[in-house]
């Protein structure tokens, strides 16, 4: 594994923020599973707590450990255009954390298609809550150094994948 991936799989376990690339924007992730983690993405980029995340999934197979029922429409979506900037809307596992669904009975799933990304997902083997890496309400970044200038020490490590090749938000 490669030393970036490593540090940032370790700071995810730890509870820690990490910011990096999708094919869209930036994303500031946290472990999904872990509400004190996710809390941490609110306070980085000062959003609502009721303004729920989207838990990128490194893919499809892990539908089912987030979703009480995956309907096949949703499996034909995820066959179709996953990897990719198609985000899932379904209803949730009763264990899925009310600080990622902002207390609602769906939560969103989407993999994204950006190679650092993926790789991220696959060594963690879970679900990161990932909203875009800046301050709410601004302008979401395309860039690590974005990333950087915008929540600055906010976010223990920031991988730097280069610039989002689509540069707007999936959903």
């Amino acid at each position: 594994m490669r030393p970036d991936i490593e540090r940032a799989v370790a700071l995810l376990r730890a509870g820690e923020l990490v910011a990096f690339p999708t094919e869209t924007v930036y994303g500031l992730g946290a472990d999904a599973a872990n509400p004190a983690a996710v809390a941490k993405i609110f306070a980085a980029k000062g959003r609502p707590a009721e303004h729920p995340l989207i838990v990128h999934l490194p893919g499809a197979s892990h539908l089912a450990r987030w979703a009480r029922e995956v309907p096949p429409e949703a499996e034909r979506l995820a066959a179709a255009f996953w990897p990719g900037p198609l985000t899932l809307i379904l209803k949730r596992r009763p264990e899925v954390p009310d600080a990622v669904t902002g207390g609602q009975d769906t939560v969103g799933l989407r993999v994204p298609n950006h190679p650092l990304e993926l790789e991220l997902l696959a060594a963690f083997e879970g679900g990161i809550a990932a909203p875009s890496a800046n301050r709410f309400g601004r302008i979401s970044p395309t860039t690590a150094d974005h990333v950087r200038e915008e929540l600055g020490d906010r976010v223990p490590l920031v991988l730097d994948g280069g610039a989002c090749p689509v540069g707007i938000e999936s959903t």
